[in-house]
């Protein structure tokens, strides 16, 4: 059972907007509800803190598992992975191939994309036709 009570739970996913914090997916497109990820994860020390959560969709919560950082391609330094509590996503992302895309337009991006697989084929392919349909990007 979670540590984190239901109030909370909802709080960070309705801030959110019903989208994940990294990737931007809506749950309402992917039909799965958000999961909370810890930014700092507990095994690393974090805590149950709403500063500390983020919503998160469940692949990227996955692929990120317990890191935080990654090494940035462009400067082979290791990089923490972009915090939605003190970054603005914006700031750090953008859309490319038609929105079907996103890339890292600074460091702490960069890590972010690579390490939570943000353009696996699957996600791709479905922006794609979220895009069609007008449902997407969100901004």
């Amino acid at each position: 059972m979670s540590s984190i009570p239901k109030s909370i739970r909802q709080q960070v996913i309705s801030e959110a907007e019903q989208r994940c914090e990294y990737c931007l997916t809506s749950s309402r497109l992917i039909g799965m509800p958000l999961v909370i990820d810890h930014i700092l994860p507990k095994s690393l020390g974090g805590s149950d803190e709403r500063e500390n959560l983020a919503a998160s969709c469940y692949r990227c919560n996955e692929f990120k598992g317990a890191r935080i950082q990654g090494i940035d391609p462009e400067t082979d330094e290791l990089t923490m992975f972009f915090n939605p509590r003190k970054q603005l996503w914006i700031e750090h992302f953008a859309w490319i191939n038609g929105a079907t895309q996103v890339i890292g337009v600074t460091a702490a991006g960069r890590v972010t994309v690579i390490a939570l697989r943000i353009n696996n084929e699957y996600i791709v392919a479905t922006r794609s036709i979220w895009v069609a349909r007008g449902w997407h990007p969100p901004y």
